[in-house]
């Protein structure tokens, strides 16, 4: 027999050794942590009903619920040892206690949207806390206030306050299955930000359990640590349990329209025109821009840039043409383009869904369209030139498969202090850049493929953005800015990334990080990390 057969054999049995080794101190180490909750559990509230490890029928179903990329969905993708599916807040105590004890990684789910899997994949042992049963919405009309729990949906939000007024709303995201948890407390945009800010802007309490397994208020937690959960990611500093946002005024009649134009009708200087104006608008009137490549014919498959404004008028369809012809008229709006409707129907021609579609669509947990994705984002200080457009547009005929969508600022968002909350990114910004690749293809040789495809564009706009720092949106969370590994450098490594995300606002989210979970318990790839320890 050949040595070389030999090492082959014996590297073989090694192998499965250490595998069936690693399983059983994982099995083991399990075990401890089930009967470590078991023991921690309430007799009247027994945790057992909510627990799912592997072994379990409903496991993989549970996992997969809230899934939203398909990336972290592979069979190579690590899985959770056990799923807590909470229902009371003495569950998420036990897990808090048995998760320090037995030194197994929480992570926090309650929608499932981080772009970067965050809150549901760990290279490290690890189990999932989620926080999908954790779904009130009590409005108060009168109060113009309601208190929403992270398990929430946005569109629950949007549903319950429209259940009770047609003049009043909420700023925050377009999409409807996004969970209020990561969304509130990465900072929550949308397209009323330009007229009332970020989500974070309008919320005024929150409830969130701590490292003791103390169940505080804004009272109690102190204005810091209030601070630190609304913009800077809630799960660096404990478990949010729910957010008292602020209602908003909005007109019982708003106007929406969708329009596209392509390379061929003057593309470039309509792009040009609508960077001289977009953050310049009555902060009433949101305009996203998205641009991407279609077919511009069907038969040679020759390629073209299009791009597609979509806007928000908190106000009647007449002024809206008015203004768009007075500021923005290379775009040629016709009042055909314009559709007239309340502002929770608008949340719904906004996501696509089809004319007369019932608004109560929006309490639907399904997302319509699961892929896989990659995002990447920026900010935009100055008008990209026509000459930097002409590249950029050619370079996206190349690599076809990428969008990239800017948000507009301007109007509130340039109003408020970059230092009010973690999120620093306000006056200044002519808008915030999104860049998204979607694709179908299931294995790691097809997402790198569209991962690099999607790099090359944002490497491509290096010239035209932000700089030092290369500024960036926690909540378009972007791994490739940096993971922390949580050991001894944890704080050099958070910096990277971290000074991307909030620039000034990192060093004093250190310092309550510090002070508040001071063992940094609470910690993922991207977490706010503590001080260095100084003897």
């Amino acid at each position: 027999m050949k040595i070389s057969r030999v090492f082959a054999i014996i590297s073989f049995f090694l192998t499965l050794l250490l595998s069936v080794s690693w399983a059983t101190a994982n099995n083991s180490s399990r075990e401890g942590f089930l009967e470590c909750l078991e023991s921690h559990s309430e007799p009247s509230n027994p945790i057992s009903a909510v627990l799912y490890t592997p072994e379990n029928s409903s496991y993989s179903a549970v996992l997969q619920s809230y899934i939203r990329n398909l990336r972290f969905n592979e069979s190579t993708t690590r899985k959770p040892q056990l799923i807590l599916t909470a229902l009371q807040v003495s569950h998420i105590q036990a897990a808090i206690v048995c998760s320090k004890i037995h030194g197994l990684q929480m992570k926090i789910r309650s929608g499932g949207h981080d772009y970067e899997g965050v809150s549901y994949v760990s290279d490290v042992p690890f189990f999932i806390l989620d926080m999908f049963n954790f779904r009130s919405v009590n409005v108060s009309i009168e109060n113009e206030t309601a208190w929403v729990q992270v398990g929430a949906i946005l569109g629950e939000v949007y549903y319950r306050i429209a259940e009770k007024s047609n003049v009043h709303g909420f700023p925050a995201g377009v999409c409807p299955t996004v969970g209020v948890g990561g969304h509130f407390s990465g900072g929550g945009y949308g397209n009323m930000m330009r007229k009332y800010g970020l989500s974070v802007d309008n919320i005024i309490d929150a409830e969130i359990i701590d490292f003791n397994g103390r169940i505080l208020d804004r009272a109690s937690m102190g204005e810091d640590l209030f601070w630190a959960i609304t913009g800077g990611g809630g799960s660096s500093f404990g478990v949010v349990l729910a957010y008292k946002i602020k209602l908003v005024r909005v007109p019982s009649t708003v106007t929406f329209f969708r329009v596209t134009r392509t390379y061929e009708e003057n593309l470039t200087n309509i792009v040009y025109s609508y960077q001289q104006v977009v953050d310049k608008l009555p902060e009433e009137i949101f305009v996203r821009m998205i641009l991407d490549v279609v077919n511009r014919s069907v038969r040679t498959g020759e390629k073209t840039n299009r791009a597609t404004f979509s806007t928000l008028f908190l106000g009647d369809s007449e002024k809206l043409l008015s203004l768009m012809n007075e500021t923005f008229p290379d775009l040629g709006l016709k009042q055909s383009d314009l559709t007239e409707m309340s502002w929770v129907e608008s949340v719904l021609f906004w996501t696509n869904f089809p004319a007369g579609t019932p608004v109560n669509i929006l309490l639907s947990r399904v997302h319509h369209v699961l892929t896989h994705l990659k995002r990447k984002s920026d900010y935009l200080k100055n008008p990209i030139p026509k000459q930097g457009l002409e590249f950029i547009f050619k370079r996206m005929i190349e690599l076809e498969s990428v969008i990239l969508t800017f948000n507009p600022y301007g109007g509130r968002m340039a109003e408020i202090p970059q230092s009010e909350k973690p999120f620093p990114h306000r006056a200044g910004n002519l808008a915030k850049l999104q860049y998204a690749t979607n694709w179908n293809e299931n294995g790691v040789e097809a997402a790198e493929k569209y991962i690099n495809l999607t790099r090359k564009l944002y490497a491509y706009m290096t010239p035209f953005v932000s700089k030092l720092p290369r500024e960036a949106f926690l909540n378009y969370r972007d791994l490739d800015l940096g993971i922390n590994h949580n050991g001894r450098n944890s704080y050099l490594e958070g910096a990277v990334y971290g000074i991307k995300y909030f620039k000034e606002n990192f060093n004093r989210l250190v310092k309550i990080k510090t002070k508040v979970d001071p063992y940094n318990f609470f910690r993922n790839e991207q977490s706010i990390p503590v001080f260095p320890y100084r003897k």
